[in-house]
């Protein structure tokens, strides 16, 4: 039988409340924060809609004079360098809390353990790497941005069973069903950016935003990937992003543009094309893709566009983390193998 661990219930209750914020905090890392005191929680925050204000101070307003003594259950390291508001690590010390639980140290080399630091000097208990791993995969963009100097991407394929996007004739709506398209909706609102080429754009004029009941104010930054192809009206919610090299922009090129920005999420809706040349540039983490029961063969239209995989040990290698069902359809979700395995 399992020995039950406490500060690892709590801590999921941080890591839920940090899940509100994804897709909304950027350039901030999304971070829960549960104030729990003789077992009754006094307090909760999580981070607001562009980075401010923090997890904490919200927490310990709410807790007042209770978080004295408390034990506070932080998704990541609270912050301690002064930007627009003072540090977090600061603010419970003067709080009164006994005890800080962290999920994760924050790679910011502005904090990178002084967070901790500060509250272990000033005599505060302190327990780290708490479900360090479910931490990990929650705030994986900003973590990728600071670490990697890029954002974190996704890929999203709606498909056949036998991987088509379209029929023959170019038809695509609807592959999959609502519950699919729901749950997509969804993904587009925990991302803070949703790319499209220029190609898909002129083709399907889609508007990439949530629809989801009560969140069409969650719908993310909406990015046109141009080439060459010249784009005739193009709405306002979106922006165009190019580079100057020949042809199709370099798929890093577009990634260092978008992390200069402060984006951490990126979601790629489509085309193949797209899709194909950030896939062979190995800049692809995790695929969603949505399955639907029916197939329509070889002309219809392939989900990557000529990935021209030479050998078997060169070909990308993904691994299943998570298979679900949605109505008829079913989505699978790949995480990228950084190593071939040996």
């Amino acid at each position: 039988m399992a020995h039950y661990d406490p500060d690892k219930s709590w801590m999921r209750a941080a890591l839920a409340l940090a899940r509100r914020g994804l897709g909304r905090t950027a350039p901030n890392p999304t971070v829960g924060c549960v104030i729990v005191k003789d077992d009754i929680v006094v307090g909760r925050g999580w981070t607001q809609p562009g980075g401010r204000p923090h997890a904490e101070p919200q927490a310990l307003a709410q807790a007042g004079e209770n978080a004295r003594g408390a034990t506070a259950y932080v998704s990541l390291e609270p912050c301690a360098h002064h930007g627009k508001t003072p540090p977090c690590a600061e603010a419970l010390i003067k709080a009164g809390v006994a005890r800080v639980v962290a999920a994760l140290e924050d790679p910011d080399p502005r904090v990178s353990g002084r967070g901790l630091k500060m509250l272990m000097e000033a005599g505060v208990n302190i327990r780290s790497g708490v479900l360090r791993e479910e931490a990990l995969t929650m705030n994986a963009g900003f973590i990728s941005r600071i670490t990697r100097g890029r954002p974190f991407v996704t890929a999203k394929l709606a498909t056949t069973l036998d991987a088509r996007v379209a029929t023959g004739s170019g038809e695509s709506k609807w592959i999959t069903g609502p519950e699919a398209r729901a749950h997509g909706h969804l993904e587009r609102a925990r991302h803070d950016a949703i790319l499209v080429g220029a190609g898909t754009y002129e083709a399907d004029k889609p508007s990439l935003d949530c629809r989801l009941p009560a969140m069409g104010d969650y719908s993310s930054l909406r990015f046109i990937i141009k080439g060459k192809r010249q784009i005739s009206a193009v709405s306002s919610e979106f922006e165009i992003l190019e580079d100057a090299s020949e042809g199709w922009p370099e798929p890093a090129s577009i990634l260092t543009q978008l992390a200069s920005k402060g984006l951490g999420r990126i979601l790629i809706e489509g085309g193949p094309t797209l899709i194909t040349s950030f896939m062979r540039a190995g800049l692809i983490d995790r695929l969603l893709w949505y399955r639907a029961p029916m197939v329509f063969g070889g002309d219809g239209r392939a989900c990557l566009d000529g990935l021209d995989v030479a050998q078997i040990v060169t070909a990308p290698r993904f691994k299943l983390a998570e298979r679900r069902q949605l109505g008829q359809d079913c989505l699978e979700i790949f995480e990228r193998i950084e190593k071939e395995p040996s």
